[in-house]
């Protein structure tokens, strides 16, 4: 038997600085020990921004500090629908007071519901995701979805809730048409992880080749699901360029020109440069 063909390396893709990865988890201890290495190593391999998602106030507050060297990375702040039960008042008006604190603050998320893990009973959910989604459109801030196996509930509550055309974020988005086509017609976004590179992922490639450009994102959601032929592998955000590559391949452009696209939609979806 032969040796088995080396993975590529994300250098080997030689993209332009301009990409960004618009969902990371880099203060995850998953990173504890190369954490500098691999924010260094994105910008090596084109990555300008990234976006690190802080999962309530209490990691943001242990953890924001570890990134004050590295202005390219901005923060999203929220309490995930597998915490729901935690929103209290006083959690809700820290937020709101980090939000007004922080620049570095740049939308609310991730928020929604998660029917998978089901940790949570599910009008908890919601009604954790209705008292966040009113904080963001208090303080007008862009909105980051988590919807896992509750996709109905979700866009029912944006839409119940008057959220339609208001900057909505679809993380992590690997569903087929049935879930693009009312994100597309309620005018929101979409960011695309890793698994768009799987085999056998053709409902989400039929998706994404219908998603318009100007609406589209990507995303590692590291440390998880790292693409191909990282599959299985901690993700970080250096490899979001192989998920940028596959898109190109279904939407026929060039790597280059999607690559600087999604960037500058993830730049004006956040206002990164503002």
């Amino acid at each position: 038997m032969g040796k088995k063909k080396p993975r590529l390396e994300p250098e080997a893709l030689e993209l332009p600085l301009g990409g960004v990865d618009s969902h990371a988890h880099l203060d995850l201890e998953d990173f504890d020990e190369d954490r500098e290495a691999m924010i260094a190593r994105a910008a090596a391999c084109g990555v300008e921004q990234i976006i690190n998602v802080f999962l309530g106030p209490d990691a943001y507050e242990r953890n924001k500090g570890m990134f004050d060297a590295h202005p390219q990375i901005s923060f999203l702040l929220g309490v995930h629908p597998n915490n729901a039960d935690t929103l209290t008042d006083e959690v809700l008006e820290r937020m709101r007071r980090h939000f007004t604190e922080d620049d570095r603050l740049k939308g609310v998320g991730e928020i929604g519901l998660d029917y998978y893990w089901d940790r949570v009973p599910h009008e908890v959910q919601k009604t954790a995701f209705i008292k966040q989604l009113d904080l963001a459109r208090e303080l007008e801030m862009p909105v980051i979805i988590h919807s896992r196996d509750a996709n109905a509930d979700c866009i029912a509550i944006l839409e119940e809730q008057g959220f339609k055309d208001y900057p909505v974020l679809w993380h992590c988005f690997g569903s087929g048409l049935e879930l693009a086509q009312p994100v597309i017609d309620n005018g929101w976004y979409v960011s695309i992880p890793g698994p768009v590179t799987f085999r056998k992922t053709d409902d989400l490639q039929a998706a994404v080749a219908r998603i318009p450009f100007d609406r589209l994102l990507i995303e590692t959601d590291c440390p998880f699901l790292a693409p191909e032929p990282w599959r299985g592998k901690r993700n970080h955000p250096a490899l979001v360029g192989f998920t940028a590559k596959r898109i190109a391949e279904i939407k026929g452009r060039p790597v280059a020109d999607l690559w600087k696209m999604t960037g500058d939609n993830a730049r004006r979806f956040f206002g990164l440069n503002d």
